[in-house]
Order: structure tokens, then C-alpha cells, then sequence
């Protein structure tokens, strides 16, 4: 159903549901924020993908666990009626659990209210959001109004690139009609287009020589890595969405040593599809202009972007009318940041992305969610997974 006219629920039926609802989502967000889960320790990422898991088998959701060695388990927890088939209708619910926050941050950083937000490690990226999803498929299965099965999909290993979920994420995502990305806003919008992502590692050798008695014989590996950081930086084309951006460097041992190795890590970020090939293309390309000099190049892509597509305008318009129904005003957005959403929408998948918490200092010591905007966006997200 396309428009709010056709509800079976009111969309402000919804609202009031979602704010009676308010504290036990707050208790479950501190649950989940004080759950420390790191990508890199496999064992609290599973403690805080077993709280999850409950949860949600308390809402009869079906729950399967992803077993995995190198990173935490990936949670996949099915609501609603079972459908077979690609041309079922069921969505998919997709977010993430790991953090990039170490264990002990909440001794310094502890999960606290304070002037109408929640604050804490993990807070908006995105416990929040996982506990949103949780609550909105709770009010749905409570007023039986779960006609369509709704996959939920909680990943381990977001934060560090999705290596183990990847394929689980796209399986699923060929399975249903749309993906709904529990990300955080985008101020108050929904996110509509990401860009990609890339990191490309260079490794230049050079010849070491003394500064001082044998400067002609070296072959400085630094000075071979400042042509390099020159030229990928040229390759930014901001009317393209492309930018390349050297964020580290180092090398050399000594400063009387002509320096024999260097390195540099690489972001890249591209808005179209078409230039992932053409920006690894020219990294394959890279070669040294000193001769004594020899380049090792490694990396690539490792998110496609999310295109703004006809399929999630279309789903961001039904949000909007919604959001309206509740007298919001929802805008779209693009963003330069990736998401597992990244996957989804490349293979065609309509996505609507950034449909978790409000907030602000994702990944930073300020990290909060606003409060007042939780239950309005529960609500939303419950008109959504209704087909309202």
C-alpha cells in the first residue's frame, strides 16, 4: 500500500503506542550500549548478539544464529507469517552490533541521560537503532498486524568492512522487496544515496645510503611516495563524487639515512558505480619515477555506492507521507559514509537507509541520541514494516 489512507493502523495510534513504549526502549538501549562490543573481540560481540537474540526470541521472533571463528555471530531473527519464494513480500531489517569503541570505554565514557539525550559508546552507531527495530516489529506483533515477514539482520563486523557478513547480507537482500537500514539520521532525514568506499596501501622501496658521504647513491623512498601522494590526489574530482585522500604516512629510519621504504594508507570514496573500476584501473597503473624505486599497490573497493534508484525514492516518498501523517517533515539525504546498505542497494534492492536514531558524534566522545525523536521514528519505522 502506497499511502497513508489505506493504514490499518493511524499512524498516530502508532505514536502513542511507540511513547508508551519509551522507557523499556531506553532500558534496552542501555542494555545493549553497556554490552561492550568491539569488532575485534569476538566473544563480546557474541555476549551482546546473545542479548539481542533473546530479545527477540521474546517476541516470537525465529531466531538463527551465523556461526563464525574470526568475528561474533550474525543474528538473523524472522517475524510474521513464513513466506517461500523470491516474490514474497518481505523486508528486510538490516543493522549492526559491533562498535568501534575498545572495552573500558564506559569507565570514562559510561552510558548516562542527561538534557533529554542518551549518551554513550555505541549509542547512535547504532544499539539504538537495533533496539528501535526491536520495539517497532514488538508493537506490530502485539496489535497482529504483521501480514509480511520481516527479516532482521544484525551483523558483527560493519564497522571493520563486513568481511564475514557480506554474503549473508546479500543472500537475504535477494530475498525481499526492500531493506530498511537501521543506521542514524541524517539530521532528521532519511538517507537516500551513500557514496562507496575504497583504501588502497602503497609500499615504496628505495636504496639506503648515507646522507652525508654516499647522498647520490640512495634512492629515497619518500621522496618516490610524495610523486605518489601528488598523483592519486589529483584523481579527486569533486563534480564526480570522487575524492582520494592520503590520511596516513610514514617512513624512513634515521635522518641521516637516505630512506629506503615508505608507505601511505588511502581513502577513497566515489558517488557512481562506473568509477570503481576506473579508480582501481589507475592504482594498477601507479608506477615509480625513480627507476631505483619500486611500488607494491594493494587494496580495491570494498563497498560498492548506494545510487540514489527510482525503487528508494519510491520508498522514501511512502515515508514522507507517513512522516506527515505524524506531522513531521522528512527530508532525504546523501552522505559520503558507507553502510551495509552499500551491498544491498547494488544489487538492486531498493534501500532506504539512515532510518535509526537521531543524534549526533558517531564514533566520537560526544556520542548521544536525542530522545524526543525516538518514539516518532518507532512509529514511522512500525508504518513502514506494515506496509502502510
Amino acid at each position: 500500500m502506497d499511502t497513508a489512507t489505506d493504514a490499518t493502523i493511524p499512524m498516530r495510534a502508532l505514536l502513542a503506542g511507540a511513547r508508551r513504549k519509551e522507557r523499556t526502549l531506553l532500558d534496552l538501549v542501555r542494555k545493549l550500549v553497556e554490552t561492550e562490543s568491539p569488532s575485534d573481540v569476538k566473544a563480546a560481540v557474541d555476549e551482546c548478539v546473545a542479548l539481542a537474540a533473546a530479545h527477540a526470541r521474546g517476541l516470537g521472533g525465529r531466531v538463527k544464529l551465523h556461526r563464525q571463528r574470526g568475528f561474533g555471530d550474525v543474528l538473523e531473527a524472522r517475524f510474521g507469517p513464513r513466506k517461500k519464494g523470491a516474490d514474497a513480500d518481505r523486508v528486510l531489517l538490516l543493522g549492526h552490533l559491533d562498535t568501534v569503541w575498545p572495552i573500558g570505554t564506559l569507565k570514562t565514557m559510561p552510558c548516562r541521560l542527561s538534557e533529554g539525550r542518551l549518551c554513550g559508546p555505541g549509542t547512535l552507531d547504532m544499539k539504538a537503532g537495533v533496539a528501535m527495530a526491536l520495539t517497532a516489529l514488538e508493537m506490530l506483533t502485539e496489535a497482529n498486524q504483521l501480514d509480511r515477514e520481516i527479516v532482521l539482520l544484525l551483523t558483527s563486523d560493519e564497522e571493520v568492512g563486513s568481511p564475514v557478513s557480506r554474503p549473508i547480507t546479500e543472500r537475504l537482500a535477494g530475498e525481499c522487496r526492500a531493506v530498511y537500514v537501521l543506521e542514524p539520521a541524517q539530521g532528521l532525514a532519511y538517507k537516500t544515496a551513500r557514496k562507496g568506499t575504497g583504501v588502497w596501501h602503497i609500499e615504496v622501496n628505495g636504496v639506503a645510503a648515507h646522507a652525508g658521504v654516499d647522498f647520490e647513491k640512495g634512492a629515497s623512498a619518500i621522496c618516490e611516495l610524495a610523486r605518489v601522494v601528488e598523483t592519486v590526489s589529483g584523481w579527486t574530482n569533486l563534480k564526480r563524487g570522487l575524492t582520494v585522500s592520503v590520511g596516513v604516512a610514514g617512513g624512513g629510519t634515521k635522518t641521516n639515512v637516505i630512506p629506503a621504504e615508505a608507505w601511505a594508507q588511502v581513502d577513497v570514496r566515489i558517488a557512481r558505480k562506473a568509477d570503481g573500476p576506473r579508480i582501481e584501473r589507475k592504482f594498477a597503473g601507479l608506477k615509480a619515477v625513480d627507476k631505483r624505486c619500486s611500488l607494491t599497490v594493494t587494496g580495491g573497493i570494498n563497498r560498492p555506492p548506494m545510487e540514489r534508484s527510482r525503487g528508494t525514492v519510491k520508498l522514501y516518498r511512502r515515508a514522507r507521507i507517513l512522516a506527515a501523517e505524524l506531522g513531521l517533515t522528512l527530508d532525504e539525504a546523501s552522505t559520503g559514509g558507507a553502510s551495509d546498505g552499500n551491498f544491498t542497494a547494488a544489487l538492486g534492492v531498493p534501500t532506504l537507509d539512515g532510518m535509526g536514531a537521531v543524534g549526533e558524534g558517531a564514533h566520537a566522545r560526544h556520542e548521544s541520541i536525542v530522545v524526543e525523536h525516538l518514539a516518532p521514528r518507532i512509529a514511522l519505522l512500525a508504518g513502514m514494516l506494515a506496509g502502510i
